[in-house]
């Protein structure tokens, strides 16, 4: 930046750092007056000075005050709220895999915190986990309708989400009706 941008710069920066002032000069019904200086620097008064011009204020916005005593007395809860669903396979879905290999994958909202543990249900029994991420993969998995559920839970072990059930099918050559 060259010299010749200070000036500007400096009044812009002025101007900024002036509007509390400005703000609580306008609630008290005060004229504001601003000159320059020789340093070409804004100047703020509540004076008028030969030179100086009046500023036009605009109407602010006005929050009512808030006590301490309010604030303690308002429930405020930190906790995340947290959402885990699977995302793989799809809802309803075919999984085709002759040896019965399936790739689970889930999602975890807000974003995977530390300490927290994704378990996998596989038609009610829980078959993996406790994991620190929602991808699994399981082995040997019998053709026909399964359900899948996701459980995540936090450092204690308590259960802070589910997700919902799953339904997919495994379709499997059979030895009875090969391909």
């Amino acid at each position: 930046m060259n010299i010749t941008g200070w000036p500007l710069l400096l009044l812009i920066v002025l101007t900024m750092l002036a509007q509390p002032v400005l703000a609580q000069a306008k609630n008290e019904d005060k004229p504001v007056f601003v000159t320059v200086d020789k340093n070409n620097v804004p100047v703020f008064s509540d004076n008028p000075v030969p030179g100086a011009s009046q500023l036009q204020l605009k109407e602010g916005n006005r929050m009512p005050a808030v006590t301490p005593t309010e604030i303690s007395q308002r429930s405020i809860d930190h906790t995340p709220k947290f959402e885990v669903f699977i995302t793989k396979p799809e809802p309803e879905g075919t999984v085709r895999e002759n040896n019965g290999t399936i790739y689970v994958s889930g999602q975890v909202k807000p974003l995977f915190a530390q300490g927290l543990r994704v378990r996998l249900y596989l038609d009610g029994q829980a078959v993996a986990g406790p994991s620190s991420n929602a991808n699994f993969i399981l082995h040997n998995i019998d053709r026909g309708e399964h359900q899948l559920m996701l459980e995540l839970s936090d450092q204690n072990g308590k259960v802070i989400a589910t997700s919902s059930v799953t339904t997919f099918f495994m379709h499997r050559a059979s030895s009875i009706t090969p391909k």
